[in-house]
Formats: C-alpha cells, sequence, structure tokens
C-alpha cells in the first residue's frame, strides 16, 4: 500500500475524501511507481485539483507530496 494512500486512509477515518482527492491521488501514485511524469500528466493533475474551484486539505496533501518528489528527483518530468 502506498504512502500516500496510507495517508487518505487514516485520514478518511474523521472526514470523507473528495471524488477529485481520489482521482488525484491515482494520478499520483501513477507517477510515484513510474518515477517520471509526463507535462500533460502534471497538467491533469492540476486540473483535478482545482476543477471544483477549491484545494481541499487532501488534495493539498497530495500536490505537496508529489511536489516534494519532483524537487527530490524522486519523480522527472519527462517528454511524451
Amino acid at each position: 500500500m502506498g504512502l500516500i494512500k496510507k495517508k487518505l486512509i487514516l485520514t478518511n477515518m474523521d472526514n470523507k475524501i473528495s471524488d477529485s482527492s481520489i482521482r488525484l491521488r491515482e494520478m499520483i501514485e501513477k507517477a510515484i511507481e513510474d518515477h517520471k511524469i509526463t507535462r500533460d500528466e502534471y497538467d491533469k493533475i492540476i486540473h483535478i485539483a482545482t476543477e471544483d474551484g477549491h484545494i481541499d486539505r487532501h488534495e493539498q496533501a497530495l500536490l505537496s507530496e508529489l511536489q516534494q518528489m519532483i524537487e527530490d528527483k524522486m519523480v522527472k518530468f519527462v517528454m511524451k
């Protein structure tokens, strides 16, 4: 079970997780497993996070996790 999935399960005990958070987690987990992300995938992630006009705390945590992994070069931007 991925780190992000564990975090979301723990936070789900107190709060309902939005559908967009679940879709966001799935896309981010794919990038983590692949150790790479394309610009299109990154743009889709941002779109999912902002499609309802607000970034909830679960989405923010996921985005922060991805950003840290990109900065640490655990996930790298690649061309298609």
